[in-house]
């Protein structure tokens, strides 16, 4: 594990990982406006969510389907990676926990994606599945949104501060 955490702390991996996100990000609006629809990753009332799904066309739930089949598993991997790798670089020892989140997060977030597609595809048997799921990604993913940002300023801060003078004479 260590030489995983190593990886993801680099410099090289953190810029990859950031990019990815972010194209990866604007990829889920451009489908969605492509294909006129809102994603259901956010929704976690299963009334709602099957309404929703209900109301697309069936155009739009196959490409709905095929998003989060590829896309939406990706994306976890990417953002987590990117949030673990921050933490990792930033926080010294307490490091680990404040990746925790961002650890526990790519496999809730992969797990409402299968959830998805089994709603997206008729099975709304399994709707409350996602009360408890995504309530639990959104959590896990702000958390660790949070972190990565408060890394990110203690990263610009170390790099931009001025040396104390009793060390710069030393």
């Amino acid at each position: 594990m260590t030489k995983l955490f190593e990886f993801l702390q680099r410099r090289k991996t953190l810029w990859i990982t950031f990019w990815t996100t972010l194209i990866m990000t604007m990829i889920f609006g451009l489908i969605m406006q492509v294909w006129g629809f809102e994603i259901i990753d956010e929704m976690y009332d299963a009334t709602a969510i099957l309404a929703h799904i209900d109301a697309m066309t069936s155009a739009q739930r196959t490409a709905h389907i095929w998003m989060t089949a590829t896309l939406d598993v990706a994306y976890p991997l990417s953002y987590g990676a990117l949030f673990i790798g921050m933490a990792l670089r930033f926080f010294g020892k307490a490091a680990l926990w404040i990746a925790l989140p961002s650890m526990l997060v790519i496999p809730v977030d992969l797990t409402e994606g299968i959830v998805q597609v089994f709603l997206l595809n008729g099975y709304s048997d399994i709707a409350y599945l996602k009360e408890i799921v995504t309530p639990l990604k959104l959590v896990l993913f702000v958390w660790g949104f949070v972190f990565a940002l408060i890394a990110l300023g203690v990263g610009v801060y170390r790099k931009y501060r001025k040396p104390n003078k009793v060390s710069a004479q030393a």
